[in-house]
């Protein structure tokens, strides 16, 4: 599989990582279709692993998963959401929340350790409006990185316009930017990848498949279903999949080459479950990036929706109840 360097970490990383929230007990039916899902990545090629305290038991099968792996590989986790009740200015809370990703993964040392969504204060409230950005998050992450516990520190948000004044600190090695840069979501591209291009952080692309929007097709939910879609999303939608008719392309290929045709995105992560799935991901990344005409006529189609209506959620909830604007995780239910 392709490499490129992430950034100023100067990993080698491959172009598809594994996230780590499928491979939970929310994604794969159990812990041995989990281990198999794992180990057949890092068989093909894929050698950077993305996981948190927030995706449920994801670093507990993946401690399981790993064990006695031979393969060299990078992982990465986050602070954030553990322990409960979770104060992000607790410096000892944040420090026995490590030394349990650590003991869960069995490891003695974390690749990359980002933040987890420092750019949506309801979530956590990592700066109290501390315009610097600068709070004890910071003093733990340089505490740790002075002991080898973690090598390089990085952010990992979905926002557009708050997290490019986190990433202009020059504080982080890698970005992790999520639900905003995929076929028809286009938002990254106006502030977060400038910015992180200017600090020379490593970038990585979440859900590059929205949490399934664009994984399958949908035909009869954007024909004559799912209220909620808005109307120039729906048009949207169908000239996509004329598109797709025309070039007789998977959909969840498209999406994975569309997002490794910028050279200054290093990887973007497969949610995978299945052996199944490992495998169809790893195909269409391996076929590189698309021609330079077909990526002008989704840049047309992309413009059709240039920012997201307000209440469509971070995932189009195809095949499941819509939960509201801003859910970015209604696929758990």
């Amino acid at each position: 599989m392709e490499t490129r360097v992430l950034g100023r970490t100067g990993l080698e990383v491959s172009v598809l990582g594994l996230g780590g929230a499928f491979i939970s007990r929310w994604g794969a039916a159990d812990r041995k279709e989990a281990r198999a899902a794992i180990r057949r990545a890092l068989d093909l090629g894929v050698n950077y692993i993305d996981t948190a305290p927030g995706y449920a038991d994801s670093e507990e099968v993946l401690g399981y998963a790993l064990q006695g792996v031979s393969q060299p590989y990078f992982l990465a986790t986050k602070l954030g959401g553990r322990p409960e009740p979770f104060d992000p200015r607790d410096k000892g809370g944040l420090r026995r929340s490590v030394e349990e990703s650590l003991r869960l993964l069995g490891r003695d040392h974390i690749d990359v350790l980002l933040i987890h969504e420092p750019d949506r204060p309801r979530q956590y409230d990592w700066w109290e409006n501390d315009e610097s950005f600068h709070g004890p998050v910071n003093e733990v992450l340089d505490e740790l990185k002075a002991k080898g516990v973690i090598r390089f520190t990085g952010l990992g948000g979905t926002t557009a316009y708050e997290m490019p004044h986190i990433i202009a600190t020059g504080r982080y090695d890698v970005l992790l930017t999520a639900f905003n840069y995929s076929l028809l979501w286009r938002e990254a591209e106006v502030a977060v990848l400038p910015e992180a291009k200017r600090q020379g952080m490593g970038v990585i692309v979440g859900s590059p498949l929205q949490q399934g929007a664009l994984a399958i097709r949908y035909d009869e939910e954007v024909e004559r279903g799912a209220r909620w879609l808005s109307a120039p999303r729906r048009q949207q939608y169908r000239a996509l999949y004329a598109l797709l008719d025309e070039i007789e392309m998977p959909i969840h290929e498209l999406g994975i080459r569309f997002v490794l045709s910028n050279p200054d995105v290093a990887l973007t992560l497969s949610g995978s479950r299945s052996v199944a799935e490992v495998e169809a991901n790893v195909q269409a990344a391996r076929k590189g990036p698309l021609p330079q005409e077909l990526l002008e006529r989704l840049r047309e189609i992309a413009d059709m929706v240039p920012m997201r209506p307000y209440e469509e959620p971070f995932g189009l909830p195809f095949g499941r109840d819509y939960k509201g604007p801003g859910h970015a995780m209604a696929w758990r239910t």
